[in-house]
């Protein structure tokens, strides 16, 4: 009875006077608070010390939110129930919280109703309500069975290394991995460099974070068309861009890092390795190469990935790799003095693009303004605190080392940058606003002289 009455809350919520998006932003707020809250019990500690509010809020927020920073060794500080915690809140949190109310009501046979198929429709950042509950289906049955898959291969792997506890650990990872929240168990802050050059490791989990960062939609016409021709305007765009993003990337830091952190690998290790990191960098927080001794040309150039970030509707944060994508296609259009933006012999609409530069200015105003307050409560180098802030925004979780050491202030500070970046700069700004306004006036048009 109670399951049947949280599920029923959970979707009654859009009969509340709220918009959409305020809704999902209470969701998300909440599940972190109540995460935060199982966090700070004894049962979630592997030591006779409490984890703190602050820390335990920290990582309720990093799981929930898909990021992956962490200020306490998540393999050494917590416990088993703890660890599992942390696994439920990234599971909820990649999945989302409409993605998960409406299994529940699936569950227990409750229909739902065009109120909270509109809500369904925001949270899953589709163009219509029509087929949101079979796309919501779709995403849990594919996410239970990619991670499944993954995690088999993982456990396999790590069972003739470890024994039984490389079960646990692969599925543990196999969901980290696809959810693109890059926490991991090995305690010490290593993440996965221990295992820069093994090919079933590097190639299983990139293949968890790519598939969980195309985006569910694009996975369903993926799937469904087979051929690239008939695939939408939209799948198109992501895959090219993010095909583009992973080899442009991995030849960027296989040529920076070749004499720096990739030296002593072999070619197959660089190689390994290089890939590794372009493809993490976008979504995920898995690294295999010490990220603090990167040069900075380099840490610049992840910068921009992190930023770009995953695809709409995925796993991942950032601006998204369709917004760049049609970012560049309305500079291209600038420069051949086209005034239409084409892509895929499609034309955009205005609108479309408005939106694409309205969401990269303000995420552009986000990561200055944060990192403007944290290079005055932080000591850090400057392109040290730049790189946190925007890994907590795009929900990367990379790190240069400075993550343990933040002050209180520059907790709150990531914090609230990773929540802006899982629930989007202009859901949260919409959240914010009382209500949308249709201005019936419009004014004559005017001319500014630009550049």
């Amino acid at each position: 009875m109670a399951f049947r009455d949280n599920a029923t809350n959970l979707l009654n919520i859009a009969k509340w006077k709220l918009t959409p998006y305020q809704i999902l932003v209470i969701g998300f707020a909440g599940l972190i608070l109540f995460g935060a809250i199982l966090l700070t019990t004894s049962y979630a500690s592997a030591t006779s010390e409490r984890v703190s509010f602050i820390d335990a809020l920290f990582t309720s927020t990093t799981s929930v939110c898909v990021t992956g920073l962490v200020v306490v060794d998540t393999g050494t500080r917590y416990s088993l129930f703890g660890q599992l915690v942390i696994i439920g809140l990234i599971q909820a949190g990649g999945l989302g919280i409409m993605t998960m109310a409406t299994l529940m009501a699936l569950l227990i046979g409750k229909r739902i109703q065009f109120k909270e198929r509109l809500l369904m429709q925001e949270a899953l950042n589709q163009l219509t309500v029509s087929g949101v509950v079979r796309l919501t289906k779709y995403i849990i049955k594919t996410t239970l069975f990619i991670e499944f898959v993954g995690g088999s291969i993982l456990a396999w792997h790590w069972y003739h290394q470890m024994g039984p506890k490389g079960i646990y650990f692969g599925y543990w990872h196999a969901v980290s991995a696809f959810c693109n929240a890059g926490l991991d168990l090995f305690g010490g802050f290593r993440s996965l460099t221990g295992y820069a050059s093994d090919t079933v490791v590097t190639l299983t989990i990139t293949s968890l974070i790519i598939l969980g960062g195309l985006g569910f939609s694009v996975m369903n016409d993926v799937w469904q068309n087979r051929r690239f021709g008939k695939f939408s305007l939209h799948s198109k765009i992501v895959l090219v861009t993010t095909l583009f993003l992973i080899v442009f990337g991995t030849v960027v830091i296989l040529g920076l890092e070749w004499e720096n952190t990739l030296q002593g690998f072999s070619f197959h290790g660089k190689l390994l390795s290089s890939y590794f990191q372009s493809v993490t960098a976008r979504t995920a927080g898995y690294n295999t190469i010490d990220i603090g001794h990167m040069r900075g040309a380099t840490l610049f150039f992840i910068i921009i990935l992190m930023f770009i970030g995953a695809s709409p509707g995925s796993t991942g944060g950032g601006i998204k790799t369709s917004t760049a994508g049609v970012l560049a296609a309305a500079i291209w259009a600038l420069v051949r003095g086209k005034a239409d933006v084409e892509m895929f012999k499609r034309r955009l609409p205005r609108s479309l693009v408005y939106k694409a530069f309205a969401l990269t200015f303000m995420a552009s105003l986000l990561v200055v303004v944060i990192t403007m307050a944290m290079s005055i409560t932080e000591k850090a180098p400057f392109i040290n605190i730049l790189f946190e802030v925007v890994s907590a925004f795009g929900t990367v979780g990379l790190t240069t080392g400075i993550t343990p050491t933040l002050t209180v202030a520059g907790k709150l500070l990531i914090i609230i940058t990773m929540f802006a970046g899982r629930v989007g700069p202009v859901t949260l700004a919409l959240a914010l606003a009382m209500r949308q306004r249709n201005t019936l006036v419009q004014y004559p048009e005017g001319k500014v002289i630009i550049g």
